[in-house]
């Protein structure tokens, strides 16, 4: 009986370890998509911020917490 037990320990570490990897997977993928949104929310700000503001990239960078690059590129975009 006790040799039986035994016997089932690898399945049972097995599937407590999927479980665990799934737990984790699906945690990673709601922060990831939290970081999506965020990023996505900010680039749409700082369009906003270039189409009615006269700041310079520097200051939408700066208050948007964006690289000034990226701002620089949206910039640049919105001319087209």
């Amino acid at each position: 009986m006790l040799a039986e037990r035994i016997k089932k320990w690898p399945e049972r570490w097995e599937e407590k370890g999927r479980q665990e990897g799934r737990k984790e997977g699906r945690q990673e993928g709601r922060q990831e998509g939290r970081q999506e949104g965020r990023q996505q929310t900010q680039r749409e700000a700082a369009l906003n911020m270039i189409k009615r503001t006269e700041m310079s990239d520097e200051m939408i960078a700066e208050i948007l917490g964006l690289e000034i690059e990226t701002v620089a590129q949206l910039r640049r975009e919105e001319q087209h």
